[in-house]
């Protein structure tokens, strides 16, 4: 097991900044689309990245470019986790880690409107983490084990049993991806807000570290997606692949088409769907 998930997590490193990349430059393609504009290239994100990689190294805190590659970091050990076939508790216990590095980044700059943000991403942390675990459970009352590489073995694929855990995970992932309506802390977009939340601080190779950390979250969220679909046939796969992409551009679309809410309602309707879709789909597995 130790050598799978060292296999998946340098796999992991290498291959899912190539394709969160394409992730999000798809989502600005699209989104200018939604919006009546032509939009940028889908290799827009790498530009970016690449620009700001080659601009000086400035910090307003010198400890704030360390909680960032320590977050970047724990992304990508989260991913290799995942896709190395390991424990989907352990995972994201540990992507749960990497935003309170980041988090920590934001508040050791001092500013209020990076402290605002870094209040903000608190607060989801809290929307997001109960249906996260409880999907974790959901999973291993379904195949046996936490083990994400269990689902091999399954002869039909967990969405046939947790479809409910699903429909929660679906819910928060708008909050995970940082999409309206549940973008409280930042966004990716221009027209959402004039100071850009908890990176307001960041430039150069900080912030371009930051965006590769999103490529590594946006993969792994979409491989919990696929989880559901997958079973002990190959074609599964391919299933899974197009119901990943099917959820992304569904997360597009509401993001364009829903406006911001207050911190209160992303609290209190993300621990109603977390009590209901999760806590009834395990209390249903339990009675089976």
């Amino acid at each position: 097991m130790l050598v799978n998930i060292l296999i998946g997590t340098v796999a992991f490193a290498l291959l899912a900044p190539i394709v969160g990349c394409l992730l999000a430059g798809l989502d600005r393609k699209l989104s200018a689309r939604m919006q009546g504009r032509v939009g940028p290239p889908i290799l827009q994100p790498y530009y970016d990245v690449r620009k700001l990689l080659g601009k000086e190294n400035a910090h307003v805190a010198n400890t704030e470019g360390v909680y960032i590659v320590c977050a970047l970091v724990m992304a990508i050990f989260a991913g290799g986790i995942f896709f190395g076939g390991g424990n989907l508790l352990m995972s994201a216990f540990v992507i749960t880690l990497s935003a309170l590095f980041f988090i920590v980044a934001a508040y050791c700059t001092r500013s209020p409107y990076a402290e605002l943000g870094a209040h903000r991403e608190t607060l989801q942390v809290m929307a997001y983490e109960p249906m996260v675990l409880l999907f974790a459970v959901a999973f291993y009352m379904a195949a046996g084990s936490f083990n994400a590489g269990a689902v091999f073995g399954l002869e039909v694929p967990a969405i046939a049993k947790i479809w409910l855990a699903f429909i929660g995970l679906l819910f928060i992932l708008t909050i995970k991806l940082r999409k309206s309506p549940f973008d409280l802390s930042m966004s990716h977009h221009a027209h959402q807000e004039l100071v850009r939340g908890v990176t307001t601080e960041m430039s150069g190779p900080t912030l371009a570290k930051v965006e590769i950390m999103h490529w590594y979250e946006n993969v792994l969220f979409m491989g919990w997606v696929g989880l559901f679909f997958v079973w002990g046939n190959p074609i599964s796969l391919v299933l899974a692949v197009v119901v990943c992409l099917a959820v992304y551009f569904l997360e597009i679309f509401i993001d364009n088409n829903f406006a911001r809410v207050k911190w209160q309602s992303m609290l209190k309707w993300s621990w109603v769907v977390a009590l209901i879709c999760g806590g009834i789909n395990i209390f249903a597995l339990a009675l089976l």
